[in-house]
């Protein structure tokens, strides 16, 4: 055997997992860092661990979280968007017919929506409100796609 040209050999070698020296094996280096051995390795224990190469896991579940939170502000601004939300001072019928409405407790265009699908006696029925307004409540409601 030729003199120099091997490693020197460690016949105790260290092998250290997370800060813990678990066993010592012969080795070409003093000290072996290692993230999984036998001791934590899932075939031998039975159990399943989430290794996490560079934070992988936890960039994945914040891209998860944030499509999560983009998809609910979404849903909440599509609910504000529609028409059914707004308030009865959207509808632009002058000061009398919407304190008629407020008066009735009719506070959104859903409500006045709910009305209407009774029949325009159902909003004629209501003090302050008259032809004009039931006119206006219905071009309202057709420039909204509300209905025909």
């Amino acid at each position: 055997m030729k003199e120099g040209i091997h490693p020197k050999w460690y016949p105790d070698a260290k092998v250290i997992v997370e800060g813990e020296v678990v066993m010592t094996v012969g080795s070409t280096q003093p000290e072996l860092r290692v993230e999984i051995w036998s001791g934590t390795h899932p075939f031998y224990t039975g159990t399943q661990r989430l290794v996490d190469t560079e934070g992988q896991v936890d960039r994945f579940m914040k891209r998860l979280q944030r499509r999560e939170q983009l998809a609910a502000a979404k849903e909440k601004e599509e609910e504000k968007a529609s028409p059914v939300a707004l308030s009865v001072d959207a509808m632009s019928l002058g000061t009398r017919a919407t304190k008629a409405l407020l008066a009735a407790d009719v506070t959104t265009v859903g409500d006045v929506m709910a009305l209407f699908e009774k029949g325009d006696d159902a909003l004629l029925a209501l003090a302050g409100i008259g032809q004009k307004a039931l006119i206006d409540i219905k071009r309202f409601l057709r420039a909204e796609g509300m209905i025909e």
